[in-house]
This record gives structure tokens, C-alpha cells and sequence, in this order.
């Protein structure tokens, strides 16, 4: 029942059919509910509506049940008997399983194409708010990124972070004129942040090949758009690496993706699962960029879906840019459940056959309250309606399926093999190693001259006492010449007795020998 332009997206409780139109599904979305009331399938079916449309579409699969979207579903399936029997209750004619193009994509590597940027490209704002910095603190990562790119040294992973780090803690005292004080305390605090960090993983998000946001936008064969899935099961044990990590994705199509105006349907559209983390804990700065970017991206021809227990988690300033709604049922079990209703309820254009308030209470799993853009900008009046059901399979992928998968996979051998060439870890290696080289080899030069000198004053004493005692001897001589003479006359006396002596033996010796000889 899809037509040109829209998306089926279930029926009404009157029976009418409820479609999302492509042309304004760039004006953002919401998909709220309590655990258990059918969100992920709403998910999962708008994914598949927008990939027949041709357009590429991003998933954060938080619990490992989304994978099972490039797979068919199956009669077999514990789900089959609902699933057919929704699309009959909705007029669904034809239902039948089918898969979808899909990606699979993992920060770690182990269930999909590792995701990594470079830690530059990522810049000091993101990367505070990764390591939960202070003012301060984050005011010495500025420094230590300003340093970095008037020296020409590449930031790509965290080890070069912490080798500009221990750069400028060792050159305080030469930056602190220039940038302001930098404290070699500070510093410390901002490694053990990076440790932290590395603890959990993030160490693996930064590198190279970083990823080319271009890569999440194609279409295959059939002209059916791809399905990039996240494995985010494990990165939900990081959450404040998955934030960050969402807010970069979106920084990053923002500045990379052209102007497009409006388009006839979205380029790309995301969905963002747990999208509560991107705000929780979040300082002025990175909220104000997850506004600015939810406003102004739709020009970008992208369309972003934010997936929540409680409408209430996002803020109004983001809200108010979320024109196409899915609330499942919220439970009104304390006095903020029925605040949060109530304030669900009144988002909503008034339906006068419906109170919206009492429903939101009452829905059954796989029914929603809808209301999205018309062709004219204007948002429908709410209706209760019946989810259409997923094509493919509800759950998660066996290992040899996703291998299968990723075999074929359009970026297959692009970005499996990390790549470390030359940065600021290696350079500010090298330039510590030839400083300690130059000043090795200056302290032998130094240690050869200080010893060539002590040679040089031994020889100029030994030559002075030399002399000394040249003089002192000639002194004598002029002064006691017969003296010396008949000291001379004695040497030779006393030689010539030696030799005398010396013969003398020889010749007793000589007899002696013959004697016993001739005996």
C-alpha cells in the first residue's frame, strides 16, 4: 500500500491509512513509548519504508534485536502468527517477508565495520565532553590543540593527545605568556580522563582510516537505499562514548554534506535509540550544537529521528524541530508518568473524536498515536493507529548471517584494517629522542674538552717541572764544575768495576764447568 512520495505506515482506528510523507521527513521526528510498547518495530518499519524509497538510513541498534533487519522474516518466526494477522486487521494486502540492503557497523570492530575519526576531527569541544572536563580543564585541551596545529602535528588518536600533553606540561613555562597559565596538575587530571576512557574502549573509536560520512549514503542494485546498523549493545556500557559519539555523527554530516534545499525525500535519515544520553549531563555548549544541527541540517536533505522512553527527555528547543510523532503507550504509574503524559498529550494537533490523554494510557503494544507533516507543512490531526508490520526478521542475526552480510558489504577492506601513519606521538618522539642525542652528544663534547684541558695543564705542569728541574741541574753545573766531573769520573769507575766483575765470573764459571765436565 506504499505510494509514490509516502510511506505506509499502518491504519487508523477508522480504518483510514496513516503515511509518512517523504517530502517532510526531513523535518525531524520523534518515537516514544514506554519498555515493551512496540518502538522498535515502528523503528524497524519506517527503516524499511524509507530504504524502498531509495533513501540510506542509519540505526543505533541498542539491544541486538534491529540486526535481524537484512534478513527476511519467517513463517517460522515465533512472531509470525502476529505479524500476519496485523496485516490483515490494518488491509495490508500481499504481506510477505522480504530483507533489506544493510551495513553493519561497530565502534569495537567484532559485529561490523569499525566507525573511527581522528581525534582533530573530533575537535576539543567533543572530546571535553567525552572526558567529563572542567572549565579549566578543557581550557588546557584548547591550548594543547592550538599548539598542535601551529606545530603542524597531527592529532589522530589518543596517544597523540597525550603526547601534546605531556609537551606542553613540559613547556609551561614557554606557552603560559601566550595562552595563560597552564598547570602541570591540570594536565594530570586530563590524562587520567584519557585513561578512563581508554578503559572502556574509546581508544578504538580514534584512528585512521577515519570514516567518510559519504559511505552511510548509497543506494544498491534495485535502487533500494542501505541500512547502516551500529552495534551499540556493548557501547551502551560507555554511554557518555555513545553520546559523544552520536553528537560527532551529526557535527560531521552537518559540515560535510552540501546544501540541498528541499527535497522531493530525505538523502539520509537517522534514528537515534536511547536519544535521552545525548542530552543528559549535556553543558551549554554541546546542547546548543545539537540544536543548532537538528534546526539547520534538514537543508542537508537529512531527516533525524530521536527514539525515547519519555517524550519529556528531549528539550523543547529540540522538540519543537520534531514535526512527525510516534508515542506508544506510557504508563501513568507515579505523578511524573502522568506529568509526562500530559505533556505528551499536549504536543499533539487536537483530534476532537480522540482524548489523547486517556489513550496514551490505553494503548496496546504495535499501536501508537501518529501525527505527521502534510504535503502542506501543517502536522495531521492525531490519530491511534496500528503499526504496519516489518517485512524482515524481528530480532537479532546469527554469526555466520552477519558474516555472510559482510561479505558483500559495499565498504568491505575500506576500513577493517587500521592504518597509523606519522603524528604527534611519533613527532614529538623523534624531536625528544634527537634532543637527548644533541645533548648526549654535547656532554661528551663538553666531558672531551674538559679532559683535553686537564691533559693539556698535566703536560704544561710536566713540562714546567721539567724545566724547573732542566734549570736547577744546569745551576749546579755552573756553579760545582769539578765537582761534577769528578762525579762523572766516579760513574765510570764504578762502571768499569761492574764489568770487571761481571768477566771475572764468567771466566771462574767457565772453568768450573769444564772441570766437572771432564770428570
Amino acid at each position: 500500500m506504499d505510494e509514490a512520495g509516502s510511506i505506509f505506515i499502518g491504519a487508523s482506528s477508522d480504518g483510514a491509512p496513516q503515511r509518512l510523507n517523504l517530502s517532510r521527513a526531513n523535518r525531524h521526528g520523534l518515537i516514544a513509548g514506554a519498555t515493551g510498547t512496540g518502538k522498535t518495530v515502528t523503528l524497524q518499519m519506517l527503516a524499511e519504508g524509507f530504504s524502498t524509497a531509495g533513501v540510506s538510513v542509519f540505526v543505533a541498534d541498542v539491544k541486538g534485536d534491529l540486526a535481524g533487519i537484512g534478513m527476511p522474516g519467517s513463517p517460522t518466526d515465533k512472531a509470525h502468527d502476529a505479524l500476519t494477522a496485523r496485516a490483515a486487521e490494518i488491509g495490508l494486502a500481499g504481506y510477505s517477508y522480504g530483507d533489506n540492503p544493510a551495513v553493519y557497523w561497530d565502534l569495537f570492530g567484532s559485529q561490523g565495520h569499525p566507525i573511527r575519526t581522528t581525534v582533530s576531527e573530533m575537535g576539543p569541544l567533543l572530546l571535553a565532553r567525552l572526558l567529563n572536563l572542567n572549565d579549566t580543564q578543557e581550557g588546557v585541551l584548547n591550548i594543547a590543540f592550538r599548539i598542535a596545529d601551529e606545530q603542524g602535528l597531527l592529532l589522530l588518536n589518543l596517544e597523540d593527545v597525550q603526547a601534546i600533553l605531556v609537551h606542553v606540561a613540559e613547556n609551561a613555562a614557554d606557552y603560559t605568556a601566550r595562552y595563560g597559565n597552564v598547570a602541570k596538575p591540570t594536565v594530570g587530571a586530563i590524562q587520567r580522563q584519557i585513561l578512563q576512557l581508554e578503559s572502556q574502549g574509546g581508544n578504538l573509536f580514534f584512528g585512521e582510516p577515519a570514516l567518510d560520512i559519504r559511505d552511510f549514503i548509497r543506494t544498491d542494485e534495485q535502487g533500494r537505499g542501505f541500512i547502516n546498523v551500529l552495534a551499540a549493545d556493548r557501547l551502551m556500557a560507555s554511554p557518555k562514548l555513545y553520546a559523544t559519539f552520536l553528537l560527532w555523527l551529526l557535527s560531521d554530516l552537518f559540515e560535510e554534506l552540501p546544501e540541498a534545499g528541499d527535497l522531493p525525500q530525505p538523502k539520509l535519515v537517522f534514528f537515534f535509540d536511547e536519544a535521552h544520553l545525548l542530552f543528559d549531563g549535556a553543558s551549554p555548549g554541546p546542547q546548543e550544537k545539537i540544536e543548532q544541527v537538528v534546526r539547520l541540517i534538514r537543508s542537508k536533505g537529512v531527516g533525524i529521528f530521536f527514539v525515547t522512553q519519555n517524550p519529556i527527555d528531549i528539550p523543547e528547543e529540540v522538540a519543537g524541530q520534531l514535526g512527525n510523532r510516534f508515542q506508544h503507550a506510557l504508563r501513568a504509574y507515579t505523578p511524573s508518568d502522568q506529568r509526562a503524559i500530559k505533556a505528551a498529550a499536549e504536543t499533539f494537533r487536537i483530534n476532537p473524536k480522540l482524548d489523547v490523554e486517556t489513550a496514551i494510557t490505553e494503548l496496546r503494544v504495535g499501536e501508537a498515536l501518529v501525527s505527521v507533516l502534510q504535503p502542506d507543512g501543517a502536522p495531521s490531526p492525531v490519530e491511534r493507529t496500528l503499526i504496519r508490520p516489518p517485512r524482515s526478521r524481528l530480532g537479532p542475526l546469527a554469526e555466520r548471517e552477519r558474516a555472510v552480510i559482510q561479505s558483500i558489504s559495499p565498504v568491505t577492506g575500506k576500513y577493517d584494517a587500521p592504518i597509523d601513519r606519522e603524528s604527534a606521538e611519533e613527532v614529538l618522539k623523534a624531536r625528544m629522542e634527537e634532543a637527548a642525542a644533541a645533548a648526549a652528544a654535547q656532554k661528551a663534547e663538553a666531558e672531551e674538552e674538559k679532559a683535553a684541558a686537564q691533559r693539556a695543564k698535566e703536560e704544561a705542569r710536566d713540562r714546567a717541572a721539567f724545566e724547573r728541574e732542566k734549570a736547577r741541574a744546569e745551576r749546579e753545573r755552573r756553579s760545582n764544575p769539578p765537582l761534577h766531573e769528578e762525579a762523572v769520573r766516579q760513574v765510570g769507575r764504578a762502571v768499569q768495576r761492574q764489568l770487571t766483575n761481571r768477566v771475572a765470573g764468567a771466566l771462574v764459571r767457565g772453568l768450573l764447568g769444564g772441570l766437572f765436565k771432564g770428570r
